[in-house]
């Protein structure tokens, strides 16, 4: 797939892009249990995807690298980058897998679950990288996230960490990582759950320190532990502090994460300080949970601007 006018990214994005699935329901199931649920929707997902779209509409130039299927979703999901501004010329289409798709089911309180089926994303390759190496090379700030391979987002990482690219990770889904991965990393982004998993500790409920207990754990110089309707914890080498979240109505959380964490990444890259970046990765988590869907969820710049005015 090819785009029209190439252009130098200030933030590049490795990583997924899913249709998502979406069924909405009174509550979540548990093990062994039906829901009659209520509306039914797809959605342009991915991690790696709604984080570009997030940072496109906040005004960041952005381009992006990953694979979908030759199918239906794969030239919808590439088709929507195109109009959200995304230098798309780096998406690669497979014939023989199908796009990643994303099973989601949301309750009534805006709290869900995800299944992930990745297909294409999981053939994204370290030539795949290299192919666009320029557009790592070249940004500000590389994005990534956990659902492409790990040897993918390793030499993505090791890339930019040469090049002197901010290097920000959000690590989703929650998996161990090695050393040889985290010691490229600027700046990690877990939630809770995801801390847990990389201090080895699934019990791990201190939410105040856990931001200091992942800095520790990892070497890596600024955490920030997304905490929902808590807020964030934030840990660097000159501060630990937590800042509160903006009550909503919720009625959506899914791409709040991500929305954080491309909020963050334009704010830094604008030269705001840690703190500021993650108010106004607070401010877009906030207002992603009061639309449905994934990237129709996604705050403009102009929505951030005024909601952190008020």
């Amino acid at each position: 797939m090819a785009q029209e006018s190439l252009y130098t990214p200030a933030i590049c994005v490795v990583g997924s892009l899913n249709m998502d699935l979406v069924a909405y329901a009174p509550h979540l199931p548990t093990a062994g249990e039906t829901v009659l649920g209520g509306p039914f929707a797809t959605y342009p997902g991915g991690k790696g995807a709604n984080q570009a779209v997030a940072a496109a509409r906040l005004g960041a130039t952005v381009a992006m690298i990953g694979r979908v299927g030759d199918d239906g979703f794969g030239r919808e999901l590439y088709a929507n980058l195109i109009r959200e501004g995304v230098a798309s010329q780096h998406i690669i289409a497979l014939s023989e897998v199908a796009t990643g798709v994303a099973l989601i089911t949301v309750d009534a309180e805006g709290q869900n679950t995800i299944v992930v089926a990745p297909g294409a994303n999981a053939l994204l390759t370290v030539e795949d990288i290299n192919a666009a190496a320029a557009a790592i090379t070249s940004a500000q700030t590389l994005l990534l996230q956990l659902e492409t391979p790990l040897d993918v987002v390793r030499h993505a990482a090791a890339l930019a960490h040469d090049a002197g690219v901010t290097v920000i990770l959000n690590p989703a889904p929650a998996q161990p990582l090695p050393v040889d991965i985290l010691n490229l990393i600027d700046c990690i982004i877990p939630n809770e759950h995801e801390a847990a998993i990389l201090l080895d500790q699934p019990d791990a409920a201190d939410a105040k320190n856990l931001a200091d207990m992942v800095r520790a754990h990892t070497g890596i110089a600024t955490v920030v532990v997304t905490l929902g309707a808590r807020g964030a914890a934030l840990a660097t080498t000159a501060l630990s502090t937590m800042l509160p979240a903006h009550p909503v109505h919720a009625i959506d959380a899914t791409a709040a994460g991500d929305a954080f964490v491309a909020a963050f990444a334009v704010a830094l890259a604008n030269g705001h300080s840690t703190e500021q970046a993650v108010r106004w990765g607070n401010a877009a988590g906030a207002l992603a949970t009061t639309k449905t869907g994934a990237q129709p969820s996604l705050p403009k710049h102009s929505e951030l601007a005024a909601f952190l005015h008020d």
